[in-house]
């Protein structure tokens, strides 16, 4: 069992820094992924609405005979359900899905600002949490503008904004800010989604030489010495072993500067959607 470590929200609730993302896994092979996960050791799922395998999730959790409060369960409001009380009905049928009364971390999922409808999607989650149907509430692909406009609206901070974050793509404002703000990033996409030669980029070959360990260990271990919550994907075994066991050791800081250095700071690393074209 992997001594996952947690991080402190800024609601005060406590979150795995390392979790299994289910991002893109068949709904007939979520159940048996999610359950692996569990068995090696994971404690902490990230799924969303529009991933179409929530049941999956929820028949794992069921059958894992796993304590409720020892595991960390994210899910997501899809674009389309961000208007009147679509926020409310949305969370419950996931929880119906989950087969759980609670999540533990409730996101709004793109702010699709086309149809500037993210404050008032933010307004109910805010409600959400009040009603008891999720213990934190956060954003997803928001950026900053989004952020400080849900902010100054509502008064509530998202406990997390979960973006794409890899080496090629670190997206320092939203980072910047959410370090001034006390807003956790999750990191989804960690590993570039193979979309680009992250592994064979020096700085993280030659850590990953040095410590013993794969390339995406090493890309693993420097979120997590940055402070982001990271969600590796896979649906083999000895991957989902391989990812969790990234631990026992420490990159150095110059290896973490390295790995810095790889953004262009221009924005070309991003490997999916813009958050402003999504809508």
């Amino acid at each position: 069992m992997a001594n996952t470590p947690t991080l402190t929200l800024n609601d005060g609730n406590s979150i795995p820094q390392l979790g299994y993302g289910v991002f893109k896994v068949p709904p007939a092979d979520t159940e048996r992924a999610v359950s692996e996960a569990l068995e090696v050791g994971y404690r902490h799922i990230d799924t969303a609405a529009i991933y179409g395998n929530e049941e999956g999730v929820g028949a794992a959790i069921a059958a894992s005979g796993i304590a409720r409060d020892d595991l960390f369960i994210t899910t997501k409001l899809w674009n389309d359900r961000h208007h009147d009380e679509e926020p409310h009905a949305a969370v419950r049928e996931s929880l119906e899905k989950l087969g759980l009364e609670k999540v533990d971390l409730y996101l709004v999922h793109w702010p699709t600002p086309a149809k500037d409808d993210y404050v008032h999607a933010w307004e109910k989650m805010v409600e959400l949490r009040a009603a008891g149907l999720t213990r934190s509430i956060g954003v997803s692909n928001h950026l900053v503008p989004h952020l400080e406009r849900i902010v100054a609206a509502t008064g509530v901070v998202p406990a997390v904004n979960q973006i794409e974050l890899h080496p090629a793509y670190q997206q320092r404002e939203i980072t910047d800010w959410a370090a001034a703000n006390d807003v956790k990033i999750e990191s989804w996409g960690p590993l570039g989604q193979g979309k680009y030669d992250l592994f064979e980029a020096a700085p993280v070959a030659e850590a990953a030489a040095a410590h013993g360990k794969t390339p995406a260990q090493a890309v693993l271990r420097w979120h997590l010495q940055k402070g982001f919550i990271v969600f590796p994907k896979s649906v083999r075994r000895e991957r989902l072993v391989e990812n969790l066991d990234v631990f026992d050791f420490e990159l150095t800081a110059d290896e973490i500067a390295a790995i810095d250095a790889m953004d262009p700071g221009d924005g070309s690393g991003r490997v999916s959607a813009h958050p402003d074209e999504v809508n």
